[in-house]
């Protein structure tokens, strides 16, 4: 296991690779005629996955980096669910949703903030838009536990849904506090027995460690509490402070964060702690049984990554709906418009909602391919990949091998003329390790306040 004193100081500031190039090299010069080409010529053998973002919340959780709105007027979300509706129609137009659909995922803010009624109207235009459904369709939700109900619930299972992904954090009651979202165990427990009682297929739940006041002994608490949920998956992630992007952030004293060093300590407790309760870790901050699809795709290197974080489903495009969604085709990434104003607007003239993006070039390509090969199934086939790409590696890539050095002295990869292979430990800074392999990282180096740390 990793020497964690040793290794403070691989915590720098880092992208988290959910797209290469990462949304920083977004921008306006990606135009809207050009994105509409790609949309119509995308290739139709290629499966769609599906993303809607529903941004509402109630209230503020003050470590949350996703994009939000908060109201409790009802008006707000009828508005805004006939807008996801035309918004559809107007795809309907520029894309061929015939195509094969593979995965769908409702994220948020807390989708379930939408009624049964609501969500009703929502999955049946979907279906509507897009009628072909792999019969092994992943079909999930992101759920608050505290708003939920069984009628939501129903619908969701009956729909097609087969997992959901709950969010808790913590159980500690005083970190509950200073993050603003207060959430007891029986909410949660009432929540994943609901669940249960639906025949959802895999439960996920959310935990983060890194936020204000947990400790190493809150934390272990807090553990026990989830392992008694008893979730087929579990991600734990590294809190993301980033308070130049995230005002609520700016509402955590910074003084009461954990350490870099106690951090470390809990994520080793958590590894060892889960692994010795039947789960195996998966990449930088997911937990399965052994029997999961995740686990067993990773063991035949066919684990990939997206927005969404490590998933199954590679091969497809994928499309974003709703404000401040993001879409991946086979050489481009698109955004909507972020705030809901100017995704109206859009909408109201009959054009998508599109903003920005990036179009990539042939480096981006190689370079994506490498970092996404690393970041889910923690080896590059080096040979493979020069077939596959045409070109030399340890040309093309001189600078970056003599980079990763640095980790081979420290037994985290090795690097043989045939393969790049990281360690069990390793993958716990994989986002450090392939950092030598982003083009875009040097423009960034200079800057404390762009990514997150990495430990």
């Amino acid at each position: 296991m990793l020497d964690f004193e040793k290794y403070i100081k691989y915590s720098k500031p880092g992208p988290r690779y959910t797209s290469y190039p990462t949304a920083l090299e977004f921008s306006d010069a990606y135009e809207y005629d050009v994105y509409i080409k790609k949309l119509k010529n995308q290739d139709a053998s290629r499966p769609l996955s599906l993303y809607f973002h529903v941004p509402f919340c109630r209230s503020a959780c003050y470590f949350c980096g996703c994009n939000v709105i908060f109201t409790s007027k009802e008006d707000k979300k009828e508005s805004y669910v006939k807008y996801l509706e035309r918004e559809m129609d107007i795809m309907k137009e520029h894309l061929d949703t015939s195509r094969e659909v593979m995965q769908l995922h409702f994220g948020g803010g807390t989708p379930t903030f939408l009624s049964a009624e609501q969500l009703g109207r929502v999955i049946a235009k979907i279906k509507d838009t897009f009628p072909n459904w792999r019969e092994d369709a992943e079909i999930s939700c992101e759920i608050d536990p505290r708003f939920l109900d069984d009628e939501q619930m129903k619908l969701m299972v009956e729909n097609g849904f087969n997992r959901v992904s709950f969010g808790q954090q913590d159980f500690d009651p005083k970190v509950q506090q200073a993050v603003h979202r207060i959430q007891p165990f029986d909410i949660t427990k009432k929540a994943v027995d609901l669940a249960r009682k639906y025949g959802i297929e895999s439960i996920n739940v959310d935990l983060i460690y890194g936020l204000p006041f947990q400790t190493f002994e809150t934390f272990k608490k807090t553990l026990d509490m989830t392992l008694l949920l008893n979730p087929d998956r579990l991600a734990v992630f590294n809190y993301a402070h980033v308070p130049w992007l995230k005002k609520t952030m700016r509402k955590i004293d910074e003084t009461t964060l954990p350490t870099p060093d106690v951090k470390l300590n809990i994520l080793k407790y958590t590894i060892d702690f889960f692994e010795h309760n039947g789960y195996k870790m998966i990449g930088m901050d997911h937990f399965a049984k052994p029997d999961d699809e995740l686990f067993l795709a990773i063991e035949k290197g066919e684990l990939h990554r997206n927005f969404q974080g490590y998933t199954t489903k590679g091969g497809a495009d994928l499309i974003g709906i709703g404000v401040t969604s993001i879409g991946e085709g086979a050489d481009h990434y698109a955004q909507n418009f972020k705030d809901l104003p100017s995704y109206e607007a859009a909408i109201d003239a009959g054009k998508l909602p599109f903003e920005r993006g990036v179009v990539l070039n042939d480096d981006d390509m190689i370079r994506q391919e490498v970092i996404m090969e690393l970041m889910s199934n923690f080896k590059l086939d080096i040979r493979r990949f020069e077939k596959s790409s045409g070109i030399n590696f340890k040309a093309y890539f001189s600078e970056a091998l003599e980079a990763l050095k640095e980790f081979e002295e420290a037994e985290l990869l090795t690097v043989t003329d045939d393969k790049i292979t990281i360690t069990a430990t390793g993958t716990m800074l994989i986002r450090n390790i392939v950092m030598p392999f982003d083009a875009y990282m040097n423009a960034h180096a200079g800057s404390k306040k762009t990514f997150s740390k990495t430990v």
